[in-house]
C-alpha cells in the first residue's frame, strides 16, 4: 500500500538563533563565527540568517536579564504596548516577532533553530513541538541517521497544560536544538563539533527537500513530556534532598517505580512513585533551580511521517 504525498512548498528563510540564554555558549560561539563567515551554513537558493537573541545577557553572560527570554513568546506578551517599563526580554521578544514573524503569520520565517546548551547529561537533543508535523519528523529522522553511532535524542513538549511559548515558536516549523553536559559560561569542543554537525545535517535535509528529493514513510522514537518533578522541599520552601546518584546523568535511562530519586542530608533515599515506567530528562539542570524542576518525566514513543517532497516538483 503506497502512503500518499505531503508536498510542502520549498523552504526559503531560515534563521539560526544563538545567545537565547545568554550563559549557553555553544550556540553564541557558532552564531558570531557565521556572522563574521557564514559559508559552512549558506546553502543554494536558500537564506540563512544567523542571529544573537539576547544580546545583552550575552554581554553579561548570564541566562536573562528581567526574565526568561524563551518563555515570552505568547499572545499576550507579544501584544503588550512597546514602553521602557516592560521587562527588557518582553521588548526583545517584540523585536525579534516583528523581525522573524509575525508569529502564526504567512510572512514568518519557514525555520527557526534555535541553539541551547544544557548542563544535563543528554548529549544531542533535538526538542519538537509538534507530533504531526511530518516535514519535521523528517527532517529528525535524516539528522538522526546522518549523526548515527553518535545518539540523537527527540524530546516532544507537546503538553495540554504545560505551555512553552519559545523563541522559535514564531516560525512556520520550530526546531530547538540541545546539546550537553555543558556548565553554563564554558565552551567544551566536543560539545561545539556535535551542535555544527546537527547544523549542518539539518541544513543539507533543507537543501535536499528544495531541490526535490524525495522522503519516503519514516518513522522515530520520541521521548513526550508527562510532568516536571521538583526538588523535595521543607516548610519553609528550601530544598530538603538533591538527586540521588544513581540517577545524575542517567538522562534517557529507564526509571522503574522504586528506583532512587532523591537523597537527603541524613542518607534517606526517596523513591519513583507511582507505576509505570519513566525516562528522565534535564536532570539536574543548573538552569531550572530556579522554575523549581529537578527533572522531567517522558514516555517513549513512536511518531510515523508519510512521505514528503517539495510542491515544485
Amino acid at each position: 500500500m503506497t502512503s500518499c504525498h505531503v508536498a510542502d512548498d520549498p523552504i526559503k528563510k531560515v534563521a539560526i538563533f544563538g545567545g537565547t540564554h545568554g550563559n549557553e555558549l555553544t550556540g553564541v560561539f557558532l552564531v558570531k563565527h557565521w556572522l563574521e563567515n557564514g559559508t559552512e551554513i549558506q546553502r543554494t537558493g536558500l537564506e540563512v540568517k544567523p542571529f544573537i537573541t539576547n544580546p545583552r545577557a550575552v554581554k553579561r553572560c548570564t541566562r536573562y536579564v528581567d526574565c526568561d527570554l524563551n518563555r515570552v513568546f505568547d499572545p499576550e506578551n507579544l501584544g503588550k504596548k512597546m514602553s521602557e517599563d516592560l521587562p527588557y526580554e518582553v521588548r526583545r521578544a517584540q523585536e525579534i516577532n516583528h523581525l522573524f514573524g509575525p508569529k502564526d503569520s504567512e510572512d514568518s520565517y519557514d525555520i527557526i533553530f534555535d541553539l541551547h546548551n544544557t548542563t544535563s547529561n543528554m548529549g544531542c537533543t533535538l526538542i519538537l513541538e509538534d507530533s504531526r508535523n511530518d516535514f519535521l519528523i523528517q527532517m529528525f529522522h535524516y539528522i538522526k541517521m546522518s549523526l548515527a553511532p553518535l545518539p540523537c535524542y527527540v524530546y516532544l513538549i507537546e503538553h495540554p497544560s504545560l505551555k512553552y511559548a519559545t523563541a522559535r515558536s514564531i516560525a512556520k516549523y520550530a526546531v530547538g536544538i540541545e546539546v550537553g553536559p555543558q556548565p553554563q559560561g564554558v565552551l567544551r569542543a566536543d560539545i561545539l563539533d556535535q551542535m555544527r554537525k546537527m547544523i549542518k545535517h539539518a541544513l543539507d535535509f533543507i537543501h535536499n527537500f528544495n531541490e526535490g528529493k524525495e522522503f519516503p514513510p519514516c518513522a522515530i522514537e520520541v521521548y513526550k513530556i508527562m510532568e516536571k518533578v521538583d526538588y523535595p522541599r521543607n516548610k519553609s520552601g528550601e530544598i530538603a534532598a538533591i538527586i540521588h546518584p544513581k540517577l545524575q546523568d542517567q538522562d534517557w535511562k529507564p526509571l522503574y517505580p522504586g528506583d532512587p530519586v532523591f537523597l537527603t542530608l541524613d542518607g534517606k533515599t526517596i523513591p519513583l512513585g507511582g507505576d509505570c515506567t519513566v525516562y528522565p530528562v534535564f536532570v539536574n539542570e543548573a538552569a531550572y533551580y530556579e522554575k523549581k524542576e529537578a527533572f522531567a518525566k517522558t514516555t517513549k514513543l513512536t511518531l510515523n511521517a508519510k512521505s514528503i517532497r517539495s510542491s515544485l516538483h
